[in-house]
């Protein structure tokens, strides 16, 4: 089996690699290439990937490489973890949004649609390159914004599925709290990529018991924390939000925050110097626990469990992922991607079916599927006025002043990375 990951020279890929090497038996991975167009990055990062597998005994073989057709040539899935215009170009998404008085984030808002603009573009151009050397090969794609990133792809025609951290994360932190195994936690998870509601949790799968409100009026102060939202909202909602919606539901709260310290952007990059020094260090042979703080927690966990199903090797039955809505949320249209649960197999993944949802969730959905769709034509095509459109129907900018200059800002900001501006 061999897997190719696009964007290797992450200083994510030890945890994707770790993943690797402790799940063999669930991903029986004969050949891993990490791909990436920074060679000093890709010898940092490929030296110890092949330590982590020699310290697991691992038998499989990685190799890195420049060179992108190489790369995916006979790859049974390709991964996509990319980042067009490295931290450099998050450190703008968080930045001049807040000069509008907009919250400044990478995935979401302003921010979040000048990376779109900046990455559908590359990405479609990597899986057409995909399709001509290997079309049997799936791509998953972890490359935010995830939800327009998958939704570009399916709309090519490619073999694709969307995967984002959040909901394993979640049931990573509900199993802690209720003492049980993570396997034994089912999420009703629905919404889009980053805007999500966990609206029940379940015990042992799809018709298991509902402990959502035992797990709430136990643990309802533990969970408000950690998402940085009052516990009264939670307990109005009877439902978990993603921490994304602390963006919607605290959205001026957020933008004074934001002005008051440094990006993100910055920390992460500040971060990654020093997670490089360490991967330098040659009797380095295992993760080091600094990358948990860069985020993408159970991210190889995720990636593992879905390849292997997708390649008919095993994995979860029922996993979340970002696919085609094909009338599972009668409110979106068919080729909207949402992030629910999917029976996940060699033919791809199939949404399970979804209780009636909330008018209160239903709403945000509808606004947000229609700044996607706005937002996916704005990378396709280009053009001010089509980034105009998207950044109007954003319920995170909405008033056309806003609009007018963020549009001004974003096309000055990525200029270089926008063929058409």
């Amino acid at each position: 089996m061999k897997l190719t990951v696009v964007g290797g020279g992450s200083t994510y890929t030890p945890e994707l690699v770790d993943g690797f090497a402790r799940l063999r038996d669930t991903l029986p991975v004969e050949d891993l290439v990490l791909m990436d167009p920074a060679q000093d990055r890709l010898d940092l990062v490929g030296g110890l990937a092949r330590r982590i597998f020699t310290r697991q005994d691992h038998a499989g073989r990685i190799t890195t490489t420049t060179d992108l057709d190489e790369a995916v040539d006979g790859a049974d899935a390709v991964l996509l973890q990319l980042r067009v215009g490295g931290q450099a170009a998050r450190e703008q998404d968080e930045t001049w949004p807040l000069e509008c008085g907009c919250v400044g984030q990478e995935t979401t808002g302003a921010g979040g649609l000048a990376k779109a603009l900046r990455t559908v573009p590359v990405v479609l151009d990597i899986a057409e390159r995909v399709r001509r050397t290997n079309p049997q090969a799936w791509i998953i794609d972890f490359t935010n914004p995830v939800g327009i990133v998958t939704r570009a792809l399916l709309q090519a025609g490619h073999k694709a599925v969307g995967l984002c951290n959040v909901a394993i994360g979640l049931q990573r932190k509900f199993a802690a709290l209720l003492s049980v195994e993570p396997s034994g936690i089912h999420l009703d998870h629905v919404g889009l990529n980053h805007l999500t509601w966990e609206t029940a949790v379940r015990l042992g799968g799809p018709e298991g018991e509902d402990v959502l409100p035992r797990l709430l009026g136990d643990h309802g102060d533990t969970i408000a924390a950690d998402l940085r939202l009052p516990r009264p909202l939670l307990d109005t909602l009877g439902v978990i939000p993603s921490y994304y919606l602390r963006y919607y539901y605290a959205h001026d709260e957020v933008v004074r925050e934001l002005r008051t310290k440094p990006s993100r952007a910055a920390e992460v990059a500040e971060m990654e110097r020093r997670l490089l020094a360490l991967y330098a260090d040659p009797a380095l042979d295992e993760k080091p626990e600094l990358l948990a703080q860069r985020g993408g927690a159970f991210y190889s966990e995720a990636a593992v469990d879905l390849a292997a199903a997708l390649l008919g090797g095993g994995g979860s039955p029922y996993q979340v992922v970002n696919t085609y809505n094909r009338g599972t949320l009668p409110f979106l249209p068919d080729d909207a991607v949402i992030e629910v649960q999917a029976a996940v197999g060699a033919k791809g993944a199939s949404p399970l079916p979804v209780q009636s949802v909330d008018p209160l969730y239903a709403g945000l959905m509808a606004d947000v599927t229609a700044y996607e769709e706005l937002a996916l034509q704005a990378a396709l095509r280009g053009g001010r006025d089509r980034v105009f459109r998207a950044l109007l129907s954003h319920p995170l900018v909405g008033q056309y002043a806003y609009a007018e200059t963020l549009t001004d800002r974003l096309i000055a900001h990525n200029r270089e990375h926008l063929a058409w501006a």
